[in-house]
């Protein structure tokens, strides 16, 4: 079974390469996919560098700062056109421990996604000031009561999704990014019957870089799970 994952990334020179390593001291075989909003720091001609001698990195480039969610997107339709069976989404900050990955392998077996869980088994964030961790928390205990998923972290980025269930979705139909995007994917899958399995992960915030959190992905995810309950959001399949 062929397996990508998929970074997105702005301005993170100070992590690609290292990020790209270390997947690879880990998992040998596995594809790495780096969607790159032109970043000014110079983080695409990073990976194109590495590209010259590594078949198993792929570069998307965009023309700006188009936003999370459509990285993602565009990451997902070119991993599913290549031909990948699983395809991850991860963040190149290391907030994501590559060392985790062969048990999202091993999860996804039997499963249509599998989501690494920050509080499956209590709280599992590292150097988080109080205020985030405590959005997170309860911006996913909101998640769960408004629509009736029974996931402990909907708002994770780190996550594999099994292609042939994946390619049911529209994805130019996904118009959301951060939190939003992830509990919008989660919920998607979840509705066409999709077998979801959540497994522990630690979770370390950034030591280098800067974060792209910012208040308006707040708002986004605040009103995208009772847009998901009424119906507001149309999820188009193939």
């Amino acid at each position: 079974m062929k397996s990508i994952i998929v970074i997105p990334t702005y301005n993170e020179k100070e992590n690609i390469i290292k990020i790209i390593d270390k997947i690879h001291s880990i998992v040998e075989e596995i594809d790495i996919l780096v969607v790159d909003d032109n970043s000014p720091d110079g983080t695409g001609q990073l990976v194109k560098n590495k590209m010259k001698d590594d078949s198993r990195i792929h570069l998307i480039e965009r023309e700006g700062k188009l936003g999370l969610g459509t990285a993602y997107c565009k990451g997902f339709e070119y991993s599913l056109e290549k031909g990948f069976d699983y395809i991850f989404e991860m963040d190149a900050d290391f907030s994501h421990d590559p060392i985790e990955i062969p048990n999202f392998l091993e999860a996804i077996k039997d499963n249509d996604l599998v989501l690494g869980s920050r509080y499956i088994k209590g709280v599992n964030v590292i150097n988080w000031p109080l205020k985030r961790l405590l959005l997170s928390y309860f911006a996913n205990m909101y998640t769960r009561f408004v629509t009736g998923m029974k996931i402990k972290d909907a708002t994770g980025g780190f996550k594999c999704f099994r292609a042939t269930l994946l390619s049911k979705i529209d994805l130019s139909s996904v118009k959301t990014n951060g939190y939003g995007f992830q509990i919008e994917m989660t919920y998607r899958i979840w509705k066409l019957g999709g077998r979801i399995k959540e497994i522990p992960i630690i979770f370390v915030d950034r030591i280098e870089g800067v974060s792209k959190m910012n208040k308006s992905i707040i708002w986004e995810a605040v009103f995208m799970v009772w847009k998901l309950k009424l119906g507001l959001v149309k999820l188009k399949t193939k």
